[in-house]
């Protein structure tokens, strides 16, 4: 017989049901009203803040970059806006297929294809790289037509660099070209990154790559407001950015153009300063480059032909290649005699024609000698005998000790990159250059020191240094830093110009220095460099050099070898009595200092003193005194050194 359960018993248990349900139901309110105070009061600004980012972007405003002009206000580098045509690669279904379309109504060559391919190699960073710049309004339109079919690709106003005077001036200028990863690195380590946020260019070289920070200018920020798919509905505001400034150089354009014109296809490099100031007047490296080929990103065929060249038109020759300086050297190595008490002015000597030292005879520039020398004849006639004898008499540590003053086998500060320090030779600097051969090999000779009296052996410097070198002679012995900026103008129109920057005053008595100058100024008058300066309404000073890059051992010197003839040098500053330029030649090659690099001061000096413009090479000596042909007296490095102690 079936039961049933007494009622008291089953309303018990439909209590404690209702109570568990009603706690449970209790707990999950409790907790989503804690969720929601959590959601909406303590953590109401951070969701604030994502929903805000979803809705807001902010979009970055690249700076205009500043303007780079010369001392007369000549435009050397500049922007304009130009439409490109840019490729989002993560938004494109085939890349190849999509560019293959466009050239379709387009005209998409092979370096434009070369150089994207290449810029998403180097620039992973950034979302999208440019197929083509520069567009026509005509390919604009063309494109606006057909966008619809093009998921991804889309045209972009873009700020370019132009450098309206081609390759005038290039190693001075230098170029800007799209930021690399590398590029971006560094960048990341200096804490920069959000201020290079949304630029795609950054420079590379010279004045471009020393001034960045001042070029770049100062990102500013658009606040906009997308759709959920991110297209921008409106600007809600804007930080404006901060154009770059402007950079005013040293350096007179037309003067520029005169001294590169000067060199024609010749190889070499040309430095010219204010003495007082240390201002660049001229910078040239030759052969040049054009920078422009670098803005878009420059094309393999362009880079190939640039490194591949077997006369370096990349190199900067003014800055980044040292050279034996040749007689060049005699001045400096003349008042380091005088001022070590090891000469007086009135001191002469017989030149018998050379020098016999350790069982090696160094021969004189001129067969049969000069006969009696002082210090002035000494310089005049460029004299070797009378160096061989002056540099044995000194040791290398006196004349590496005095020398040095002047900035030679130093950095000279200027404000070029890559600059190299040359090789200022001592006994410190062979033990440390030759550490790893061992003490025969890092043991000074006497035979060495003979040939760094004339401007020869490990001497090596940068025609920079030797400018420097010149004009601290022609501004009696005070030596200033060569520097090409001059100037800063910021966006408000606020100019700061650059004061001089005196390095040190060079040590010695100045009756010393007065009369080495006036030794170099009967240089131009009388001596070596007569005919180059024939003529001339002002009274220079200078001095030729010629310098031995191949060593003959034994054989006969063979000018018609053209990387086997000498470095052509001349050192100068004018007008004599108070000098206003000074300068630096190095003809790489060009054999006589008075034959080639002479020619070259005098037309650069007639341009600045006499404003004589001349666009056509500087013709060469073909007429040079006999003591310019031997200027070196074509010394057997492999005989001399090692030779006697």
């Amino acid at each position: 017989m079936k039961t049933f359960n007494e009622p008291n018993e089953d309303v018990g248990r439909f209590y404690i049901r209702l109570l568990a349900a009603a706690l449970f139901v209790l707990v999950g309110c409790v907790l989503l009203a804690l969720r929601i105070y959590s959601l909406q009061v303590e953590s109401y600004d951070y969701y604030y803040r994502l929903a805000e980012g979803n809705r807001i972007s902010m979009m970055p405003i690249v700076p205009q970059r500043g303007n780079i002009i010369d001392r007369n206000g000549v435009t050397l580098a500049r922007n304009f806006v130009a439409y490109t045509l840019e490729i989002t690669p993560s938004l494109v279904a085939d890349v190849e297929k999509t560019i293959d379309a466009l050239s379709e109504f387009i005209a998409i060559e092979k370096k434009d294809r070369e150089r994207f391919r290449n810029f998403l190699r180097d620039n992973r960073r950034l979302d999208s790289a440019p197929i083509r710049t520069r567009l026509s309004d005509e390919e604009v339109a063309r494109f606006m037509g057909q966008r619809y079919r093009f998921t991804g690709v889309d045209v972009q106003a873009r700020l370019f660099r132009d450098y309206p005077n081609g390759t005038l001036g290039s190693h001075l200028i230098g170029y800007i070209s799209r930021i690399s990863d590398l590029d971006a690195e560094k960048i990341e380590a200096r804490d920069e990154a959000a201020n290079y946020s949304g630029s795609m260019y950054i420079g590379k070289s010279g004045v471009e790559a020393v001034y960045e920070a001042d070029l770049h200018g100062i990102t500013g920020v658009e606040h906009v407001e997308n759709t959920a798919g991110g297209k921008v509905v409106r600007s809600l505001k804007t930080e404006p950015a901060t154009p770059g400034k402007d950079i005013e150089l040293s350096i007179d354009i037309e003067l520029q153009k005169v001294a590169e014109a000067a060199f024609g296809e010749r190889r070499g490099a040309l430095v010219a300063l204010d003495p007082s100031t240390g201002e660049v007047l001229a910078f040239v490296s030759m052969p040049t480059f054009d920078p422009n080929l670098f803005v878009d990103g420059i094309s393999n065929q362009d880079w190939r032909m640039l490194n591949s060249s077997e006369n370096k038109p990349l190199l900067n020759r003014a800055v980044a290649s040292a050279y034996p300086p040749g007689s060049t050297i005699k001045p400096f190595i003349a008042l380091a005699g005088l001022n070590s008490g090891k000469r007086t002015l009135t001191y002469k000597m017989s030149d018998p024609g050379g020098f016999s030292y350790g069982g090696h005879y160094f021969k004189d520039d001129k067969k049969g000698g000069h006969g009696v020398v002082d210090i002035h004849k000494s310089i005049v006639v460029s004299c070797n005998t009378f160096y061989y004898v002056l540099a044995n008499d000194l040791g290398i540590d006196t004349i590496a000790k005095f020398i040095g003053q002047f900035g030679l086998g130093s950095l000279s500060g200027i404000d070029i990159p890559d600059e190299k320090e040359g090789v200022l030779p001592s006994t410190a600097w062979k033990r440390k250059r030759f550490a790893k051969l061992g003490p025969a090999a890092q043991k000074w000779y006497g035979g060495e020191t003979i040939s760094v009296g004339i401007g020869q052996g490990y001497n090596a410097y940068t025609p920079v240094q030797m400018a420097s070198a010149i004009a601290t002679i022609a501004n009696s012995g005070k030596r200033m830093r060569p520097r090409v900026l001059r100037a800063v103008t910021d966006s408000h129109g606020q100019r700061e110009e650059l004061p001089p920057d005196e390095v040190t005053v060079i040590s010695g008595n100045p009756e010393f220095l007065a009369a080495v100058r006036s030794a170099l100024e009967d240089v131009t008058r009388f001596g070596t460099a007569t005919r180059a300066f024939a003529g001339a309404p002002y009274r220079a000073g200078g001095k030729t050099g010629t310098a031995q890059v191949y060593s003959l051992k034994g054989q006969q010197y063979d000018k018609s070898v053209e990387h086997k003839r000498d470095h052509s040098w001349f050192i100068a500053y004018a007008p004599a009595e108070e000098p206003k330029i000074a300068l630096a030649v190095m003809v790489e090659n060009g054999g006589f200092g008075a034959v080639s690099a002479a020619p070259i001061a005098r037309q650069v000096i007639d341009a600045f003193l006499l404003k004589k413009r001349v666009d056509k090479p500087a013709p060469e000596d073909s007429g040079a005194e006999p003591e310019d042909e031997g200027d070196n007296g074509h010394l057997d490095h492999g005989a001399m050194q090692g030779e006697g102690d």
